[in-house]
């Protein structure tokens, strides 16, 4: 009885979860074209330039990074290549390590000089 019950909540949560992505991938493919009709395929970081061939190259940066923020005027959206995207969010990421990073480890000026004597050696 209770592998029915297991069965019949995995089934639920299978369901639930198809048309999770279902409604993702509706609304991604929905910005998408209508960025791809609003901006000229290029890339707004590299400039490098897409045709039919390698558009799938070409993806649709969030300016704001919320993937729900979709206005009609497109003014949430940038076209940016594959490589430019990816780095786009690693330097958010990096952003946020580096703030953490840099109140542990501040910079505490230079202590060693390596010419200190280079003077009283220079009078000798």
């Amino acid at each position: 009885m209770t592998s029915d019950k297991n069965k019949s909540s995995s089934e639920k949560l299978d369901k639930i979860v198809a048309e999770a992505h279902r409604n993702r991938d509706k609304r991604e493919q929905g910005y998408r074209e209508k960025s791809l009709k609003m901006y000229p395929w290029i890339c707004g970081r590299c400039a490098r330039e897409f045709t039919q061939e390698n558009v799938r190259e070409l993806t649709v940066h969030h300016r704001n990074h919320n993937h729900d923020d979709n206005p009609e005027d497109g003014s949430n959206w940038e076209l940016l290549c594959v490589y430019c995207h990816d780095n786009e969010h690693s330097r958010l990421i990096d952003g946020d390590y580096g703030e953490i990073s840099s109140n542990k480890n501040k910079e505490q000026g230079v202590t060693h000089n390596p010419l200190a004597g280079l003077a009283d050696l220079l009078k000798k």
